[in-house]
């Protein structure tokens, strides 16, 4: 039986079995108080002849209009049950009807129930924020998977066009050609690496262990030296410790990506990075912070909050001979929702940007705290 049927079953026989009740406490009250037998009198006040049986008198006047009540208030409440139910299930057909438009591919539609706050609009709310998120994530999903084909697409077509030059003309320099393969090919190598990483984090399939992450941004922010100095950018890190827990090689991945992203964009001469770590004591569950800010020119909000998206790249920034393949925020924040965190990217007011990757804390977090050895400042 359907869910209206069972319903309008349980008012009708709720129903009845309140009249039975009621009627029942009747007769009661009537047996109480009636005596069986009474003494005929007649008109003249003389007594009559016999006995007369009040209550079998009583019962046989009772109990057709009792069966007619019942019998009554029977379709009543199947009537009444069957108009109640279909009202109090409406919300559920439509939210029924959502469900089955989801499930052949249409994300687009919501339910949008009207009326006052009960449980029902809540879950027809949470069922149209639920659409929301998923028709966001099908279309970045979908945007993701067409970048990444272009992307992967254009290294393949130079090497084809490569090839194709070779062969038209076999005197061509082959050492040339040699380095100019090697290089479209180790693109090639990063960007499938980094299409790896970026599904290997939204699987969330990784073990979860405790990690300081201060740790992790001073391992990254050595490696990376060599390349600071190159750039002429000097490094500073500072800040306590930073205990979360994850991933420890793919929070170092997440470290190395914006510390890298802040020394090839930034300023031709004279350029800084800062990097600080901690935790936000004042936020409910506590979070750890990890900030990496560096110089460079000014951008605005819009375009800041473009940077973490799949293959964007800040026009306006520089060292576009080293602009990789265009996933360092999009990993960075990846890594960030796997660990159930967020990733904020903020333009500075005297340029360059700054982003703020918040995780939460681990369960435990020791009392004591380290300031981060100072990385000495180098140039060219």
């Amino acid at each position: 039986m359907s869910v209206r049927v069972r319903l309008t079953l349980s008012y009708a026989g709720f129903l009845m079995l309140a009249g039975v009740l009621l009627l029942a406490a009747v007769w009661v009250f009537l047996l109480r108080y009636v005596p069986d037998r009474a003494m005929l009198i007649t008109p003249d006040d003389k007594p009559g002849h016999g006995v007369f049986p009040v209550r079998s008198a009583l019962l046989d006047v009772f109990a057709p209009k009792a069966a007619a009540v019942l019998v009554f208030l029977l379709l009543l409440g199947l009537l009444g049950g069957w108009v109640l139910a279909g009202r109090m299930l409406a919300p559920l057909t439509r939210i029924t009807h959502a469900t089955r438009m989801a499930t052949d591919g249409s994300l687009s539609h919501r339910i949008r129930l009207p009326g006052r706050e009960d449980e029902f609009r809540e879950l027809a709310d949470a069922f149209d924020a639920m659409l929301a998120g998923l028709e966001a994530h099908v279309a970045e999903q979908r945007r993701f998977a067409a970048n990444a084909s272009h992307e992967l697409r254009t290294p393949l077509a130079i090497s084809k066009a490569l090839l194709d030059v070779a062969r038209a003309d076999p005197d061509h320099d082959t050492g040339e050609l040699i380095e100019r393969l090697h290089t479209v090919n180790a693109r090639a190598i990063d960007l499938t690496e980094a299409l790896l990483l970026v599904s290997r984090a939204e699987q969330r399939s990784f073990t979860r262990e405790r990690v300081d992450l201060s740790l992790l941004a001073e391992e990254a922010t050595e490696t990376l030296l060599p390349l600071a100095e190159k750039h002429g950018v000097t490094i500073e890190t500072g800040g306590d410790l930073a205990p979360t827990s994850g991933s420890p090689t793919l929070l170092l991945q997440l470290a190395t990506n914006l510390v890298h992203n802040a020394i090839v964009h930034n300023l031709p001469e004279q350029g800084a990075v800062r990097v600080d770590t901690g935790v936000r004591a004042g936020a409910h569950p506590e979070t750890v912070v990890l900030t990496v800010e560096n110089t460079g020119e000014k951008l605005t909000a819009e375009l800041a909050s473009t940077l973490a998206e799949p293959f964007r790249r800040g026009t306006e920034r520089v060292h576009t001979d080293h602009a990789g393949v265009g996933l360092g925020l999009a990993i960075v924040k990846t890594i960030a929702h796997a660990h159930d965190g967020t990733l904020t990217v903020a333009p500075r007011p005297t340029g360059g940007i700054r982003v703020t990757v918040e995780l939460p804390a681990a369960s435990v977090r020791q009392s004591s705290t380290r300031t981060l050895p100072r990385v000495p400042s180098r140039s060219r």
